[in-house]
């Protein structure tokens, strides 16, 4: 025992970060007692027990999840004891196998719980293997040595870090400090301060003045549920409150808070306590910087000056990063006109071989719609966030065009535009433009030649990291023989070339 003492006293001072910590642990542990593997599972805040460190299969390691009363593992954790199966452990009813793990299932296994139910060690043997009292115990009192040191490990570690305040400070400003780009920035931003501060999730919103809401911009959590998360108001989020009173809000369990957004979402990911840290430059709001522990925690006041500290940093960053990328864009603003003059010409190619117009009239009014759509973008990019454009806003854009130019004086046609403001790149958003302008206004044009009122909408859809777009109108059905490829006149020809 004084011999794995002093081993674990060595690892206590090499490792990084728990994780590292885990892994020599386990490793001592398979040393100390013969066995040909040993796995620390771990229970997060679902109950569930997640595969911590493994010495015989370390890639799996926070890849494997034991949902609460499943296997062995999970019995120990229940009733606080030990189990011990010297042979035939998998053929036990109540083993759990991992995916792809099969090959090294165990003949024997000894599974022993940490002293505060916090989790559990799994030695396994790929032979049967005598356990008797004496070894049983042995293994007992290793799992308790070792979990002192982890105890420890993570009390000097939880002392480092408030201790230390401004080391992470100043590791995390350096960073966010040398990139010039805004996205990058703000991914830097929450995944370093989540793991220099111990947090759970960290998300960053920027502030939309023109809509009024705060827009989820980066997050290091997992969960896409929580990546998806939608732009919330000032007025009715405490994150809004952080920016309305230029001061940190402290929410101290937010599955309890009455005003918190969220909290099925906060209950499943095990959110508790908050702090909201407004992102200013010179008192203009830019955002907001949110940040979760899984327990219940007080934020000291050398940690909240830490992150005001760091979020004033951000804000420099993020107004240092937007000048950057408009002096760029103004750079290659010539090489996207000369690329869009490019695409008309091409248009204006396909037009001249098609003989549907009946006159001059028609086909310089299909030119001029098609050239204000590219325009269109343009304008966005303007106004909005400089390299990105949502195609709601192109859609809203459009639409405020055609009901000024291709509407009829007889027709009665209203507009709808829905769903998520999903943004695009400068490329894209060209090219949305476009396959938008031909479909409104094929719909105005082609839709209502009897019908005399009636409604188009376009609607835009994400869901699991695709984005479908559509457009319909309440006017004439399209005849039963109609064929695309067939009736398809040049309008949609572009459509189809362009998706």
């Amino acid at each position: 025992m004084l011999e794995i003492a002093k081993r674990l006293t060595q690892a206590l001072a090499r490792a990084k970060d728990e994780d590292e910590m885990l892994a020599e642990l386990s490793a001592e542990l398979q040393k100390s007692s013969g066995a040909d593997s040993v796995e620390i599972l771990l229970r997060d805040p679902a109950e569930a027990l997640v595969l911590r460190a493994s010495t015989i299969s370390p890639e799996l390691v926070y890849r494997v999840k034991l949902g609460k009363g499943v296997g062995l593992c999970a019995e120990v954790m229940t009733n606080g004891k030990p189990i011990f199966l010297p042979k035939h452990a998998h053929q036990d009813e109540r083993y759990a196998s991992y995916p792809g793990h099969e090959d090294r299932e165990s003949e024997a296994v000894a599974i022993i719980p940490l002293p505060d139910q916090s989790g559990v060690v799994e030695f396994g043997h790929h032979t049967p293997w005598p356990l008797p009292k004496a070894r049983q115990q042995q293994l007992i009192s290793l799992v308790e040595l070792g979990a002192d040191y982890l105890f420890a490990y993570r009390a000097a570690y939880q002392a480092g870090t408030q201790v230390n305040r401004l080391g992470a400070l100043s590791e995390v400003s350096k960073i966010i400090s040398t990139s010039p780009y805004v996205e990058e920035i703000l991914q830097l931003l929450v995944n370093l301060t989540a793991q220099q501060f111990n947090y759970t999730v960290c998300t960053v919103r920027l502030l939309d003045e023109t809509r009024g809401e705060l827009v989820l911009r980066a997050t290091q959590a997992p969960a896409k549920a929580y990546q998806r998360k939608r732009a919330i108001k000032l007025g009715e989020s405490i994150a809004g409150r952080a920016i309305a009173e230029n001061r940190p809000i402290i929410v101290a369990d937010v599955q309890e808070e009455a005003d918190y957004i969220g909290h099925d979402l906060a209950v499943e990911q095990g959110l508790r306590s908050m702090i909201c840290m407004p992102l200013t430059i010179q008192d203009r709001p830019v955002g907001v910087l949110s940040c979760y522990t899984s327990e219940i925690h007080t934020f000291g006041s050398d940690e909240i000056k830490a992150l005001e500290t760091l979020a004033k940093q951000a804000a420099v960053s993020i107004e240092h990063a937007k000048l950057q990328v408009r002096h760029t864009l103004m750079q290659e603003m010539h090489h996207r006109v000369k690329n869009n003059l490019q695409q008309i010409a091409s248009l204006l190619r396909l037009q001249i071989r098609h003989s549907q117009y009946k006159s001059l009239e028609e086909a310089l009014n299909d030119v001029q719609s098609r050239i204000l759509a590219i325009a269109s973008v343009h304008d966005l990019l303007s106004r909005e966030d400089l390299d990105h454009v949502g195609i709601r806003s192109i859609a809203e854009t459009l639409v405020q065009l055609h009901q000024t130019s291709l509407i009829l004086p007889d027709k009665r046609i209203s507009f709808q535009v829905t769903g998520d403001d999903v943004h695009l790149n400068m490329t894209q958003a060209t090219q949305i433009a476009l396959v938008l302008n031909e479909l409104i206004s094929n719909a105005i044009q082609h839709g209502y030649e009897i019908a005399s009122e009636g409604e188009i909408h376009v609607n835009v859809e994400e869901r699991d990291g695709e984005v479908s777009l559509w457009v319909s109108d309440s006017g004439d059905q399209l005849p039963a023989d109609f064929d695309a490829a067939k009736h398809g006149h040049l309008g949609l020809q572009i459509v189809d070339s362009l998706v």
